[in-house]
């Protein structure tokens, strides 16, 4: 069910992760951004949005991950925008003949029957370094940065002040690193300086994965998603309530280890490059 979190803006919150799919009021119909993740979910959103009377005119994917670029036949045939590398990364994946076979190599086995992937990924790409969507409703700023993916994008909805931070600022996950970039640690800690600096301009601040955070845990986020990057590139353990004993997710220790030691084999292949 589609919860208000702001004047003009729900969210449906997904059992598959707490994913979070947010709809944008607009005047002449709804802006969709990162639906999912069932196909029952996203029946259930497009009967909100129904009853609503809120038909969708367009929709935004805020990175290439699969769990990002899903859709429904009852959304419509609309603009489904995404930066200009994210639909870029969709293009190369979707030139694969066995493109469907990738994609459900990292499907949830849970979930996996359940996902709907026939109008998977078809992504408009916005001309490059573009700052704004263009639809009718509300003036709504992209921030592109690659802290998590090549091409992610948080939005900002200035009337609303309310930040969609795709796969960033989550109260359940630790910050997953783009670890095929050149610098994957700068590249996070960059962005969360660029939260940081709009950070008085935000309420409400929506991840793509947990919970719906006001200006105060915007903040704490930050600060926490930081201490837990810097902590990696200096090569010690994150003091981190989501990776300890009481983490809502268990499986996050084995990502945190993993990242650490992806980042510690970067270091000792190079060790004249600063850490990172």
């Amino acid at each position: 069910m589609l919860q208000r979190v702001a004047e003009g803006v729900l969210v449906h919150e997904s059992e598959c992760i707490q994913s979070n799919a947010v709809v944008v009021e607009g005047g002449d119909g709804a802006l969709l951004v990162d639906p999912g993740i069932t196909r029952i979910e996203m029946l259930a959103i497009a009967h909100d949005l129904r009853a609503l009377g809120l038909p969708v005119v367009a929709g935004f994917s805020t990175h290439p991950d699969w769990d990002h670029v899903l859709w429904h036949e009852r959304f419509g045939v609309v603009p489904r925008y995404g930066t200009a590398p994210c639909a870029e990364a969709m293009r190369m994946l979707l030139a694969n003949d066995d493109w469907q076979a990738l994609v459900a190599e990292g499907l949830p086995p849970e979930w996996a029957d359940d996902i709907p992937l026939e109008l998977f990924g078809r992504i408009t790409g916005l001309p490059s370094g573009a700052e704004r969507i263009p639809w009718s409703g509300p003036r709504i700023r992209i921030i592109e940065h690659r802290a998590h993916a090549p091409g992610h994008a948080a939005l900002l909805i200035e009337e609303r002040r309310v930040l969609v931070a795709g796969d960033m600022l989550s109260d359940i996950l630790v910050p997953f690193l783009d670890l095929e970039a050149d610098d994957p640690v700068e590249d996070y800690l960059a962005s969360l300086q660029r939260f940081d600096a709009i950070a008085g301009d935000v309420d409400v601040v929506i991840p793509g994965h947990g919970s719906v955070g006001d200006a105060e845990q915007l903040r704490a986020r930050i600060a926490l998603d930081r201490a837990y990057v810097e902590a990696l590139r200096d090569g010690v353990r994150p003091d981190d309530p989501r990776t300890g004993p009481s983490a809502p997710l268990d499986w996050l220790a084995d990502v945190d280890a993993w990242q650490a030691q992806r980042l510690a084999e970067r270091v000792s292949r190079d060790p004249l490059e600063p850490p990172g």
